[in-house]
């Protein structure tokens, strides 16, 4: 009967009575109508079916509610997240007592400018799982003070199941069972440390994310089957490669290096780019303990002071890494490119290499930018001026075909040695890093394109198009700001968005539209359904090149491996691939999601902990976002604060959905998207990683410029 509601509903997107669906059915008795009602009520309960407020039926996915995740605020209003696509905004009013992380039934009320608005209509699922939070004493009682402000919960946690914990130690917390209303009983599963002790900070984001910062006793004791070494029984059936000028290129502190490179200029005029990867999955095998910690962990995360690393240090920094002057084990792909950038015949083989200088991308960027050739680099000055002819070359033929460049810059956190930051500045992306970019994204194309061809289970890295109306929501936005944008929103095309972006890089706002657009975006994952990857403009992508710290990429080594080299595609392999790759390509996407909120969170963290230290002292910013309760300024080393809307006291100021402005009752023009100005850091707080700045004014200037007493001045204030 399930079957038949559904289609019956799906014929017209409208709303039926229960009479209307059971006449339609053709159902007859007493019986089928008590089952028709309990069938109908089963797809309620699934969000399958949609009752109205007057008591008929749709189809969920035909009515205004979505399903989606619930990401609160502190100021009791919140977002839910749809699919990862899609934010509608929440008012504190309609938040119908949905905490953080729920699985919630929205309804969209209103469309305004940019953004969804919408109401909480039913708590699908309350998604509370292991928490970190403080311990603190109350009668006699622990309790646990969660980090997560946003979860309105209180956690008690019996004698027994404290663990030794003390207060002010930072914990994991299962939460076990309700008591009543928000409160909680709870068991601690683990104490982190401290809260005053170095490194707690970051290790109470990776526990909340459930990033694992130690290995197991027994993936520990699989490392000592492993050898130090390359022995020769290793090497017996690979393409030697030793002979051959390879190199690596990374950052200055890059201990876990994945891939090495080579070229040669060929007699026909075209290049030998050869990629060369480390061959990790010949020592992380199926069926091990380690295969099984790195398929779960998914991927490493780099955070402002460490390496959270996917695999054990001796394989990451060791037998796997390619360090200069040793053998090591390694996957090629050996590309023939012509001269306009097109790869015409390529080679995947197992290798034996041996890199003969681990070099760095400030001195690389010294040779091809500047000419100027440092200490032990000078034999290599050709191989890398040919890299970087061929580089541009391969950045001209992408750009060509529709590649999307944002050019986002991201922070880096610098942190004395114990972990706290003294300072932020935006990552430098020179010529040497777009051109391990463009190398390796040729190597990933090729090497997907092979298997696709090949027309076997494989996981992809895909991107899908972007929807036609949240790039008219964007367009839009762009024409209240005065500017005239051409393209037509039916062609979705990567050229037509290259375009596109290429009319708004001379507006001042730039960096801060890109950003927009790139959010207007779907978000890149893994499938074992190749669409393309649409920012890339490739019609065939993967993710090969590094292995050490990417499961997927560790994956793909292991097909080739089975495909390539073993030649296994009998049926039971096929079958089990099909089975097995789809579940690693959903896991590895959610956890490349949560490294990379950890990795945000982190980065907010420090630098709040890095502006505590900046109190009172005025910067220039940018306005970077604008909501109904205040401003966001960012400063040039990207660090964002607020100017809540209560400290904004000039004038009267009303929030414009459509244009994304404050406008002022006496000012109207008020504040842009774009806008500079001046602010002086009014406070920061590490352990809510928040911001606060206000507009630099002589009265700010009086309560908040450094050396003054601020608390005594709103003291003085508050008595006037």
């Amino acid at each position: 009967m399930e079957d038949n509601i559904l289609e019956f509903l799906k014929k017209e997107d409208k709303a039926y009575e229960i009479n209307d669906i059971f006449n339609s059915l053709g159902l007859t008795t007493v019986e089928e109508f008590k089952e028709l009602i309990k069938t109908v009520n089963k797809l309620e309960d699934e969000l399958k079916v949609y009752r109205t407020n007057k008591n008929k039926f749709m189809l969920f996915n035909n009515s205004n509610l979505r399903l989606g995740t619930m990401m609160a605020t502190k100021k009791n209003y919140g977002f839910v997240d749809i699919d990862g696509n899609e934010d509608v905004f929440i008012p504190p009013t309609c938040m119908n007592n949905a905490i953080n992380g729920d699985k919630v039934v929205v309804e969209i009320t209103s469309k305004k400018g940019m953004r969804l608005e919408g109401r909480i209509v039913k708590i699908a699922e309350r998604n509370i799982k292991d928490l970190v939070g403080e311990v603190y004493f109350e009668k006699g009682k622990m309790h646990i003070k969660l980090d997560d402000e946003k979860l309105k919960i209180n956690i008690i946690v019996d004698k027994e199941h404290t663990k030794g914990a003390l207060e002010g130690h930072k914990v994991l917390v299962k939460v076990t069972s309700k008591l009543e209303g928000n409160t909680y009983k709870g068991e601690i599963l683990k104490i982190i440390g401290h809260k005053n002790d170095p490194g707690v900070d970051i290790l109470s984001i990776t526990n909340k994310f459930g990033i694992e910062d130690t290995f197991s006793d027994e993936v520990m004791s699989e490392l000592d089957n492993i050898p130090d070494t390359i022995e020769n029984e290793d090497i017996s059936n690979r393409t030697d490669l030793r002979d051959e000028v390879i190199f690596t290129i990374d950052g200055d502190d890059t201990k876990d290096i994945d891939d090495a490179i080579s070229i040669e200029k060929l007699n026909n005029g075209n290049y030998k780019l050869g990629v060369h990867i480390a061959d990790v999955s010949y020592y992380v095998k199926e069926g091990t303990k380690l295969y099984e910690c790195a398929k779960e962990r998914g991927t490493s995360c780099y955070l402002a002071d460490r390496v959270i690393p996917m695999l054990p240090h001796k394989l990451s920094n060791g037998i796997c890494s390619l360090n200069p002057n040793v053998d090591r084990l390694a996957i090629s792909c050996i590309m023939e490119i012509n001269p306009k950038g097109e790869v015409v015949t390529y080679d995947i083989l197992e290798s034996v290499i041996r890199s003969r200088i681990q070099m760095t991308y400030k001195k690389v960027n010294k040779v091809i930018e500047e000419n100027e050739i440092p200490e032990g680099y000078e034999e290599y000055k050709d191989k890398l001026l040919l890299m970087k002819e061929l580089a541009d070359i391969l950045r001209k033929h992408k750009v060509s075909r529709g590649y999307i460049d944002f050019e986002i810059d991201e922070p880096k956190i610098i942190v004395d040695e114990k972990g706290k930051a003294i300072d932020v500045k935006v990552r430098e992306r020179g010529a040497g890093e777009k051109l391990i970019e463009d190398f390796m994204i040729a190597a990933n194309e090729t090497v997907a394109t092979c298997i696709y061809f090949m027309e076997l289970p494989f996981v992809y890295r895909v991107h899908g198009e972007p929807s036609e109306e949240k790039i008219q929501k964007f367009l839009s936005f762009v024409s209240s700001l005065g500017y005239q944008i051409n393209g037509k929103v039916k062609d979705l095309t990567p050229i037509a968005m290259q375009k596109l972006l290429e009319q708004l890089k001379d507006k001042k706002e730039y960096h801060i539209l890109s950003s927009m657009l790139l959010r207007s975006m779907q978000k890149a994952i893994y499938d074992t359904e190749n669409i393309g990857h649409f920012g890339l403009g490739s019609k065939c992508y993967t993710h090969f090149t590094s292995p050490i710290r990417r499961f997927p990429d560790t994956t793909v080594h292991r097909l080739l491996r089975k495909y390539l080299f073993k030649h296994k595609i009998d049926k039971d392999t096929i079958e089990y691939e099909e089975q097995l790759l789809p579940l690693i390509a959903e896991h590895s996407s959610k956890k490349e999601r949560d490294s990379i909120e950890c990795e945000r969170e982190v980065d907010d963290m420090k630098m709040a902990e890095y502006m505590e230290d900046h109190i009172g002292e005025v910067y220039h910013g940018m306005i970077s976002s604008i909501m109904s309760f205040g401003i966001f300024v960012e400063l040039p080393n990207l660090i964002e604060g607020l100017i809540k809307l209560d400290d904004l006291t000039d004038d009267y100021y009303t929030f414009d959905e459509s244009t994304i402005s404050l406008i002022g009752k006496k000012n109207k023009r008020g504040y842009r998207l774009g806008d500079e100005l001046d602010v002086i850091v009014k406070g920061a707080n590490k352990e809510a990683r928040t911001i606060d700045f206000v507009i630099d004014n002589d009265n700010n200037r009086k309560l908040y410029l450094k050396g003054v007493d601020v608390n005594a001045k709103k003291e003085e204030k508050s008595k006037s």
